[in-house]
């Protein structure tokens, strides 16, 4: 696709990336750098972004948001995903994805009683953004592709971790940062996380209807007009059930259109690298073998 041709140029160019151009490195970024560069057969500087990530590394195994800034550690998980996707074989990234599995295994969301003016299940424990806090949707859905990239998405964190993505689905479709309803009202749903989740509830069942009412949401919410973030994270949600939209080239080629006046940040290159793959989008491969166990 031509049109994605100057962000593979950006992102080759310096696979190590911030959050706005010329900005500090972020992990988070850096991450989705690699794993867009892989997709799309840039090897060499995917492995610069991997190598990176794994200097980033600290003794017991997590990956922070910056090297200067040693929590929160949420983007250890998309480092892991990250060195199983980018990496030749025998890995050589495996014991950094070893250690960083064993960080996370051992790290939970804080539980909370049941509360009548909380609406989600708050004794199910998955990941937070932050250590000591409650588990959130997004925290989580990356630790469930993390495992779910690591051949351990039968393990009992991740199908709790999943149980949890589907009790934090709002009633009409979509969810949020994972509150459902506070003090007697229903909250709104926002695009980009309700992306992620579906990205991390690929191949999962959907007994209740949960996960198409969220499909049903993205499908009506999604357009030219999206935001980079949440355009291309919906697309990808969709995309990982088979969803996604005729239009999607489309509008990816009009959110590029309207940065004209710009430099796009280092993350939206890799966003958009990402969607641009469709089914071949490294997050959606690395998600369909939903519950292979080690």
């Amino acid at each position: 696709m031509n049109w994605i041709s100057p962000s593979l140029e950006h992102l080759a160019g310096q696979p190590i990336g911030g959050y706005i151009p010329e900005q500090s490195a972020a992990s988070e970024p850096t991450a989705l750098t690699a794993l867009a560069l892989a997709g799309s057969s840039l090897h060499e500087p995917a492995k610069t972004a991997a190598r990176w990530l794994a200097e980033m590394q600290s003794e017991e195994g997590s990956v922070s948001v910056r090297p200067d800034v040693p929590k929160p550690r949420w983007p250890t998980a998309l480092a892991v995903i990250a060195w199983q996707v980018v990496a030749d074989t025998p890995n050589p990234f495996q014991q950094h994805i070893q250690k960083a599995l064993d960080w996370s295994l051992a790290l939970f969301g804080a539980k909370m009683k049941p509360n009548a003016n909380v609406g989600h299940h708050t004794m199910l424990s998955a990941w937070p953004w932050v250590e000591g806090t409650h588990s959130w949707i997004e925290p989580t859905a990356f630790q469930v592709l993390a495992l779910k990239a690591s051949a351990m998405g039968s393990h009992p964190r991740a199908r709790e971790a999943v149980r949890l993505l589907i009790d934090r689905q709002l009633p009409d479709g979509g969810c949020n940062y994972g509150n459902k309803v506070v003090l007697g009202q229903t909250l709104r749903p926002h695009v980009q996380p309700t992306g992620i989740a579906l990205l991390a509830l690929a191949g999962e069942e959907d007994t209740d209807g949960a996960i198409e009412r969220s499909f049903v949401y993205l499908e009506r919410k999604l357009s030219k007009e999206t935001t980079i973030p949440s355009l291309c994270w919906g697309l990808m949600g969709l995309a990982a059930h088979d969803r996604r939209p005729t239009d999607a080239d489309q509008w990816l080629r009009t959110a590029v259109a309207r940065t004209q006046h710009r430099r796009l940040a280092p993350i939206e290159d890799a966003l958009l690298v990402l969607a641009s793959l469709g089914e071949q989008c490294p997050l959606l491969t690395s998600a369909s073998p939903s519950i292979a166990s080690t």
